[in-house]
């Protein structure tokens, strides 16, 4: 019989109270793909982070072809043939693609790279598996799908036989993912194992061999992939059948906050805006299609106060603001859902109780006489943690030991008290499980139904299509009017993100 690759036998590991593995055991087989799915907080990363030595077990071992791996060692990970491209990517902006790749795979005694010899590699490698990249760019000039390649090639350099994936969609465009899929069925085609951590279950269905699903840390099913369908692994996921929210038709109210003509400076991250008109109406969730890096970001940085419109008129309210700042947007009921929880929505080694009155603890809901009140914001967390369902020992806990689900639900929590009159949800639900998207889509239609008017930038088609009372799309800089739900299809959608019928306007 073939011998597995990987064999993970009694995994347990806790931090502190929480059980985060319990228990956990299964085998990958050579040039299979095993789709990882669990819920936010299921264990799903922390098993991987054991797996590529970024972790030590508390209970349970490892094996790569047939040998026990060191617990806690990431060389000795490398060095069997294992490879991890991260949810959040690992590169370092200031150098080049080439810099990266290589970086730690020469000799300690070597004085400099054989940069001839490592480009002949890159290519041959990008050629091979259709990863292309242009060896000598800025990894800080690169799009998020190109970040990606690179994390795979840096793998593959390392002579990779077992390459974890952990939310690689996540960040990417409808196009980019099809790219991917491509690249991994060529990969498998050449003897590779594949761990695949996700939560979109028709990309699971469409990649995997076998999926494993974990729920609060224990695995609690195993299918053939053939032969599961989306209801029942969803049901295995979250423990029973999940629902979308309905969206019932609201009627439009005024307008809350209004953009015309509005340009601004070019700046790091995509387009800048050229000449947006936009009005977001009481009760409406406009809903913000596009390829990432064409002015969603200035648009998203506009909104939230950490840009100025260089011409044009911003209107909040009925009144022409000025003096533009994250400060006045709060001022004026503008809550954000960033797009980035981890770089922009919080402070990785604050609690959970500082983090949550980060945008406020100045008010005097939290501060009297110049003095924090840590009673009030510890009662705050203490609800958001109860009304929000977020699993967390307590309001004490660093932020950064959460999962990104739960993370999320306390951006979410933070942003929606006291009632915003605008809501900027950007990327709401990026790398969420069907059952905290279900619950963070409830919340945004309970803001609709109260009068907020919510701007919804998501790369989820789908998202799109199913909240959006109007959808508009970007393209370099700028903005399609909007249309109805249910006029667009997401055929539509995609010839508008890549520009046709906005050409001649970009």
């Amino acid at each position: 019989m073939t011998q597995p690759v990987l064999r993970i036998s009694g995994v347990t590991k806790r931090f502190g109270p929480l059980v985060a593995n319990d228990s956990i055991s299964f085998s990958l087989m050579p040039g299979e793909v095993i789709a990882l799915l669990g819920e936010n907080g299921a264990g799903k990363t922390t098993l991987m982070n054991i797996l590529f030595g970024h972790y030590v077990a508390d209970e349970g071992e490892v094996e790569a072809f047939g040998k026990p791996l060191p617990p806690g060692d990431l060389s000795a990970a490398l060095d069997a043939g294992i490879g991890m491209v991260h949810q959040h990517f690992t590169l370092a902006d200031n150098m080049t693609v080439l810099e990266n790749i290589a970086l730690g795979t020469q000799s300690p005694w070597s004085l400099r790279l054989d940069r001839a010899a490592a480009r002949a590699r890159i290519a041959a490698l990008a050629r091979d598996f259709g990863l292309g990249v242009e060896p000598d760019r800025l990894v800080s000039s690169l799009s998020v799908g190109e970040r990606q390649r690179v994390e795979i090639l840096k793998a593959l350099y390392r002579d990779a036989k077992v390459l974890i994936l952990d939310e690689p969609t996540a960040v990417l465009t409808p196009l980019e993912t099809e790219a991917l899929f491509r690249t991994l069925k060529m990969l498998v085609a050449k003897g590779l194992s594949v761990i695949f951590i996700s939560h979109k279950l028709g990309e699971v269905m469409a990649v995997s061999d076998r999926v494993l699903v974990l729920r609060a840390g224990r695995l609690s099913g195993e299918r053939r992939t053939a032969g599961a369908t989306r209801q029942e692994l969803a049901a295995l996921m979250v423990g029973q059948e999940v629902a979308a929210p309905p969206v019932p038709p609201v009627a439009r109210g005024a307008p809350l906050l209004v953009l015309d003509n509005v340009s601004t400076a070019p700046g790091p991250g995509g387009s800048a805006l050229r000449g947006v008109s936009l009005t977001l109406h009481a009760g409406v969730i406009t809903g913000l299609a596009g390829v990432s890096g064409n002015g969603q970001a200035a648009l998203a940085a506009l909104l939230s106060g950490t840009a100025e419109p260089a011409s044009g008129t911003l209107r909040v309210g009925g009144e022409a603001v000025a003096g533009w700042s994250p400060r006045a947007a709060l001022a004026h009921g503008i809550a954000r859902i960033p797009e980035d929880r981890h770089a922009v929505g919080s402070i990785a080694d604050m609690s959970v109780t500082e983090n949550v009155i980060l945008e406020r603890y100045r008010s005097p809901r939290f501060s009297r006489r110049g003095f924090l009140d840590w009673k009030a914001a510890r009662a705050f967390a203490e609800a958001l943690i109860r009304d929000f369902d977020v699993k967390c020992p307590s309001p004490e806990t660093r932020i950064r030991l959460l999962s990104g689900g739960n993370m999320q639900k306390l951006i979410l929590g933070r942003a929606l008290d006291p009632d915003p009159v605008v809501i900027l949800a950007n990327q709401p639900t990026r790398g969420l499980d069907v059952g905290a998207v279900a619950y963070v889509h409830g919340r945004l239609l309970e803001a609709r139904a109260r009068g907020a008017a919510i701007l919804l930038i998501s790369e989820d088609l789908d998202e799109i299509l199913a909240l959006s009372d109007e959808v508009a799309v970007m393209f370099k800089g700028r903005l399609s009017a909007p249309s109805p739900r249910g006029e667009r299809s997401i055929r539509d959608l995609g010839e508008l993100m890549a520009g046709h019928g906005l050409e001649e306007a970009a």
